[in-house]
């Protein structure tokens, strides 16, 4: 097994150690941040520079292979999907993020098993799509680092470092929701002509 493929498997192998993880009530704080936010928050970015990593490795070395084209996107819908269920779990992010992630997930995969079914194609990522995936990363990542939930600037009074963060977090999140909406519509848009028939 190659080493891009050795980091998916690692990237996925990370999603259970993050669930483990928050079984356990780990007492302290950093910076006011609990430690399992910090220590949850490190997986997901050792995690996220996996899925940058394993790409541009096999791009570069050349060896792209048919279970890296599989996995590799699988892990990163398992990672995303993951992190935003324990988010939810917390309270810190309303669970209708993570649906429309799911449903767009999953209208995607549909449609693009049925372009390699009948035109043998692999339909590769849109803009928004690009978009999705990074503001979703960033997002994740700001929403350790905030100890309100998404969207508490508009309902509790926050000053400080605690408003900036949640407005960025929210903000960033929020962009990441509308680009999945965006690219799942372009993937819709896309599919007239594979149901025609």
């Amino acid at each position: 097994m190659n080493l891009p493929n050795k980091l998916t498997i690692f990237r996925i192998i990370l999603v259970p150690i993050m669930v483990i993880i928050t079984f356990f009530n780990i007492q302290g704080e950093f910076f006011g941040i609990p430690y399992t936010y910090w220590i949850l928050n490190l997986i997901f970015i050792i995690a996220s520079i996996t899925d940058h990593l394993d790409g541009k490795i096999a791009r570069k070395r050349n060896i792209i292979t048919t279970f890296g084209k599989f996995a590799d996107p699988l892990a990163d819908k398992i990672l995303v999907l993951a992190t935003m269920l324990i988010l939810v779990e917390m309270g810190k992010l309303p669970a209708w993020i993570p649906i429309i992630v799911l449903t767009r997930e999953f209208i995607v995969s549909g449609y693009r098993l049925i372009a390699v079914q009948k035109q043998g194609q692999v339909i590769a990522a849109n803009i928004w799509g690009k978009l999705k995936t990074v503001t979703q990363m960033i997002a994740i990542i700001l929403m350790f680092l905030d100890i309100n939930a998404y969207g508490d600037f508009f309902t509790k009074k926050l000053t400080g470092y605690n408003l900036v963060i949640n407005i960025l977090s929210t903000t960033v999140m929020t962009i990441s929701v509308i680009a999945t909406i965006f690219s799942g519509y372009e993937y819709l848009k896309g599919s007239k002509e594979l149901f025609k028939d």
